[in-house]
């Protein structure tokens, strides 16, 4: 049986790439291409593929999110980061999210090739600079003292993706008509936001969210 593959990624020059490069390895298929986190949550529910390349910088919806997503409502779709990011912080959040491998975009193709093998056999695939990113979170929050010091807000998954549209320069009424809600209902969001992070001017909550990986520069 093919492994079934889609590629998330809001460049198209990479996303053809990929494709070219993963269709080229006996056995695997393209079946779709997204260029951001909504979209490919459509479309992985749709199609249901083996494995989602996920980039994590995207707009509309980032990678982390798209991924816990997936993972919690498509049993058996694997997610695979692919990303320009080794910080810590999107690191965890790949894999805190249901991430079954990480890669650096200047990976060699035959490693994601591997990567690709090894998740749709109920394996984790960390490339090595990502593993020793992983093994020193780890040991750093073994360390309660440093473990309090790094604990962060819990934003809910809806207000993580109202923030990154707020982020991303959308009003409370585009917000409203995007995710098909009331302003009142983003109106309150953001008040909510605001209060758990104790930010209330919208450049520090757009700070954050470039912080958490939820948009970039």
């Amino acid at each position: 049986m093919a492994i079934t593959v889609i590629l998330a990624d809001d460049h198209k020059i990479i996303r053809d790439g990929l494709k070219t490069l993963i269709e080229s390895q006996p056995g695997m298929k393209v079946i779709a291409e997204a260029e951001n986190g909504r979209e490919t949550i459509k479309l992985a529910k749709e199609l249901k593929p083996s494995v989602v390349i996920m980039d994590i910088s995207m707009p509309d919806l980032n990678g982390i999110d798209a991924t816990r997503e997936i993972v919690n409502s498509i049993p058996g779709v694997k997610v695979i980061a692919l990303s320009m990011h080794s910080d810590r912080r999107f690191v965890s959040g790949m894999l805190s999210s249901g991430a079954s491998g990480y890669l650096l975009k200047d990976c060699a193709f035959e490693e994601l090739a591997k990567a690709i093998k090894t998740v749709v056999s109920d394996h984790t695939y960390l490339s090595p600079m990502i593993s020793d990113i992983v093994v020193k979170s780890y040991i750093t929050k073994s360390n309660s003292q440093d473990a309090t010091q790094d604990s962060a807000p819990s934003l809910t998954a809806r207000e993580r993706e109202m923030l990154q549209l707020m982020a991303e320069g959308m009003t409370a009424k585009e917000i409203a008509s995007h995710l098909f809600v009331s302003v009142k209902t983003v109106e309150t969001h953001r008040r909510n936001i605001a209060q758990k992070l104790n930010i209330s001017r919208s450049a520090e909550l757009i700070k954050y969210a470039i912080r958490e990986g939820l948009v970039t520069l």
